[in-house]
């Protein structure tokens, strides 16, 4: 785990031992909750993870969005944001001084957004999507831009599928009550995602593995100031959170357990943990460059990013470690 660490550090233009007391300065971390899900750091708190270190992390509400996470976290309002890697660099390449913590999802053969129809439409592929209402979460995140590679796959234009956005708990009402065409769950959204299965009634079309592949989702996010005056504070609470990750991989169905115990004392309804299908990440929760790069590609195309404005290096520090983890992952 300590590659994690020296990347994250490193790229936030910091030298620190990473060898030293496990206690770091007493520091409360506030953050967003999501709907329907814990994040890793969420997890390793309720772990007992943080004991003795000095963090702690609070959650002071709920955001309906990557791009609401990154806006609290730039306003100060929050210490860690959470957003979809397309949605992070934009914010980057606004300005804002942020650094990749840990990837807070994955998508894989076990972790994915799924495009969902009624059991009876007529959409089968991603050819007929064109012309389409989809629901989605957020506009400018994970599933507009799958969205957008997705009918490129087919020689669409980008912008022939109309997208709106209705919150994760709305999706299945308004795809059963034929507002939209389809409904795009995130690979955040498993739990919502299940409920909607169970009940019957629905086709999936396509996921965004068939359009991305295994990749990482988004990430956890830090401001780099906030690293800078909190080094030993940042170390600890990303190995840490890394640690959850682990623990959610190895041990699933605790993981719902957990899950289903902090969201009724949310207020929120436990019973959808049980759809929770992890969190998708590789093991020790290390990205990868291919991660990050092929957004910047995608982001290049699309006129967002000039060539060459961000690199992964920029976010996160490519080491040889990195480079192995990279090719041993067809990356």
């Amino acid at each position: 785990m300590t590659q994690v660490f020296r990347n994250l550090l490193s790229a936030s233009g910091i030298a620190i031992g990473l060898a030293g007391a496990a206690h770091a300065e007493d520091v409360t971390m506030r953050f967003l909750s999501t709907h329907g899900s814990i994040a890793a750091h969420e997890l390793a708190q309720e772990l007992g993870y943080f004991e003795g270190t000095g963090i702690s992390v609070e959650s002071i509400g709920y955001s309906g969005s990557g791009p609401e996470s990154l806006f609290a976290l730039a306003s100060g309002n929050v210490d860690i944001g959470s957003a979809a890697t397309p949605a992070f660099l934009n914010s980057v390449a606004s300005g804002n001084d942020f650094v990749a913590a840990y990837p807070s999802n994955g998508i894989n053969d076990d972790v994915q957004s799924i495009f969902y129809v009624l059991e009876d439409s007529p959409i089968r592929s991603i050819e007929d999507i064109a012309g389409k209402t989809i629901a989605v979460n957020t506009l400018g995140a994970h599933l507009d831009h799958t969205v957008r590679e997705a009918l490129r796959s087919v020689g669409l234009p980008q912008d022939s599928a109309n997208l709106v956005v209705a919150p994760g708990p709305q999706l299945e009402q308004v795809l059963r009550s034929k507002q939209v065409d389809i409904a795009a769950f995130g690979y955040w959204q498993t739990t919502f995602e299940g409920v909607a299965r169970a009940k019957g009634g629905l086709r999936a079309v396509f996921d965004d593995t068939d359009v991305l592949g295994d990749i990482a989702g988004g990430f956890i996010v830090l401001r780099r100031d906030w690293v800078d005056e909190h080094p030993e504070a940042a170390r600890v609470f990303v190995e840490q959170s890394a640690r959850a990750l682990d623990y959610a991989r190895e041990h699933p169905e605790e993981t719902r357990q957990i899950m289903a115990r902090q969201l009724e004392e949310r207020g929120e309804n436990p019973e959808v943990a049980q759809y929770f299908a992890g969190y998708g990440v590789r093991e020790g929760g290390l990205p990868v460059e291919h991660d990050v790069q092929f957004w910047i590609d995608v982001l290049v195309r699309e006129g967002v990013l000039a060539d060459g404005q961000l690199s992964p290096s920029d976010i996160l520090l490519v080491t040889g470690e990195r480079k192995k983890t990279d090719e041993d992952s067809g990356a």
